[in-house]
This record gives structure tokens, C-alpha cells and sequence, in this order.
């Protein structure tokens, strides 16, 4: 065992990665040098040089696309994207290019292209620098989606990441970046990347949740004495595991989901349209959705309003069983 916070799991993983693999890539703004805004790749391009590390110029548009054609040679990109809110420039060569290749070429092509994109609130960030997009892409049939929560998971879980022969937007909790966990660097027992873990058992409600709003939900079930709560960290987002949220919503009958994103058209709908579609006899009250609040992401100063926190996530289990 190895303590490590999420973001040196995430450096750890893609060393891993990059010794498995010469044709492992890493790519984008400073992530050479300076090893990445946050210190993911801090040390990989000494490790590794300055050809499998490379510092691109400022334009994601340009990172996607220069990966897509690698990926059409053989290699297999990382791409980071320094902050959530610069991935929109991108957006075209996601959605259009790296979404469609294989469907296009009927299985011919393979675009194991991975793209790291720290997401969410809670650092004090300026504006741009505090979205949560995974809605756009879990949209986007073509794509896996995924989002770490923990230390353990970013080890494992972008390392599978890089070994996808489907293109994978990989989330990082970036609030989550200095929790500290002890990782198993030697051990290859892994939760498959689609699957989603039960991380608090309980019998009463179930609660939904993935990326950075996992630490808060399990505050909230042990802050709540007076419900049995179940929290279940989705991780993978698309495709979702809907099999581990059907069992659990079924056996506790309530459920309450919750991200950083808007409420309205977030992920959380989807979920609640699945659940509902298939646990309607089972469930006692309606689906509730905990999420930010449809307004663009906020101030820094007042950031603490925006998102959700343990007082929010505690009124909607109390209404649940309000019903």
C-alpha cells in the first residue's frame, strides 16, 4: 500500500500506463515542464522525454484533432484539458470526429484516445474554470464517460482508460485533487471501468452520485442518524451500470441523486427517467435531484451557495420520505 492523494494516483496510473505501452501519449498545455496546471504529469516528460510528453500550443481544438490522427496510427493520446470550461473549442472534433470514427468506418478504426478533463467547483476558481459538461458528452453516443472519486480509482481507473480501444472523457474532480487514500500500486484485482461500486451500504434510501460529489454524499449518510443510507459512486457514466442501481433502488425503495451540474437536463435526469422506468413498483416517492441551480457558475466568493452540500443532500432524503 501507498498513500497517495488523487492527483499523484492519476500520475501514478499514467506512468504505469506509459511503461506498459510505448505507444502511450501524453499531450497538452504545460503538461511537460511544469507538469500540467495541477502537477498530474508532474515528471513524466523527464521520465519520458519530450516526444511521448509534449507541451501543445494553446488550442484544444488543435490537441483533439492532432490525437485523433495518432490514434489513426497506432498510438494511444492523453489528452488533458487544463480546466472544464476550455473543452468547448474542442467540442466539434469530440462530437464530430472522435464519436463517429468507428460507427463511420464500421469497425475498421479505433480512436483509444483518452481526454482528462479536471471538472467541478470548490477551489475558488475564476470563471470558466468551475463547469461540470459531463451532460454533453454522455449525450454523445461513441463515447465513454467516466469519473474518478478517490485515490484508488484514478490509479486503476485511468489506466484502464488508456488501454480502451473507445474513446474515454475522463473526469477529475479537481476540489478532490489533495484527498489522500492508500492505493494497492501492485495489485491488478480491478473494478471493471463500467462498473459502479457500492461505497456505503444501507437499507432505507440509495444515493446516487460520482466525481467529487461522492465525498459529500458519504458525509451525509454518516451525518444522518436516523436513515440507513446506501451511497453508490457511479463511475462510469457512459455506459451507465444500471444493473448495481436497480438492485439497490429496488431493495431500499427511495432514491436521491446528486451532482455539481444544473438540475435541469443534468445527468440526474437520466438517471431518474431509468430508475423510474425500472423500479416504478418498487419505490415509495419520486427520484429527487440535488444539483446546482440553472445559472452560469458563479463568483468564487459565493461558489459555497451554488454547490450542493450536506445540509441539501440531508432536505432531499428527508423529503423522500416525506411522501
Amino acid at each position: 500500500m501507498t498513500a497517495l492523494t488523487l492527483g499523484r494516483a492519476l500520475n501514478a496510473g499514467l506512468r504505469q500506463a506509459m511503461e506498459n505501452d510505448p505507444k502511450v501519449l501524453i499531450m497538452g498545455e504545460d503538461v511537460g515542464k511544469l507538469g500540467g496546471v495541477f502537477r498530474v504529469t508532474d515528471g513524466l516528460q523527464k521520465d519520458f522525454g519530450e516526444e511521448r510528453v509534449i507541451d501543445t500550443p494553446l488550442a484544444e481544438s488543435g490537441i483533439v484533432g492532432t490525437a485523433i490522427g495518432l490514434a489513426l496510427r497506432g498510438y494511444r493520446p492523453v489528452c488533458e484539458i487544463q480546466f472544464d470550461g476550455f473543452v468547448f473549442p474542442a467540442v466539434d472534433q469530440i462530437i464530430t470526429q472522435l464519436a463517429k470514427m468507428r460507427l463511420r468506418s464500421l469497425g475498421a478504426l479505433q480512436l483509444p484516445v483518452v481526454i482528462r478533463i479536471p471538472c467541478g467547483g470548490g477551489i475558488g476558481a475564476v470563471e470558466h474554470h468551475s463547469e461540470s459538461p459531463e451532460a454533453y458528452f454522455t449525450h454523445t453516443a461513441g463515447l465513454r464517460v467516466v469519473s474518478c472519486s478517490n485515490p484508488v480509482d484514478a490509479f486503476t481507473m485511468i489506466q484502464q482508460s488508456v488501454a480502451s480501444p473507445d474513446p474515454v472523457i475522463f473526469f477529475e474532480p479537481k476540489r478532490r485533487y489533495w484527498d489522500k487514500a492508500d492505493v494497492e500500486t501492485d495489485s491488478t484485482d480491478w473494478t471493471p471501468l463500467h462498473r459502479a461500486k457500492v461505497v456505503r451500504p444501507g437499507d432505507d434510501v440509495t444515493l446516487l452520485a460520482y466525481g467529487p460529489m461522492v465525498k459529500t454524499c458519504l458525509e451525509a449518510a454518516v451525518a444522518d442518524e436516523d436513515h440507513s443510507i446506501e451511497v453508490i459512486d457511479l463511475r462510469s457514466l457512459n455506459p451507465l451500470d444500471i444493473e448495481t442501481v436497480t438492485e439497490s433502488v429496488q431493495r431500499t425503495g427511495r432514491c436521491v441523486v446528486a451532482h455539481e451540474a444544473p438540475v435541469f437536463s443534468g445527468y440526474g435526469a437520466e438517471l431518474a427517467a431509468r430508475i423510474t422506468e425500472r423500479c416504478f413498483y418498487h419505490l415509495s416517492a419520486p427520484v429527487l435531484r440535488v444539483g446546482g441551480f440553472s445559472t452560469p457558475y458563479p463568483p468564487s466568493r459565493i461558489e459555497e451557495h451554488y454547490l450542493p452540500d450536506l445540509d441539501r443532500i440531508l432536505d432531499a432524503v428527508d423529503r423522500v420520505f416525506g411522501w
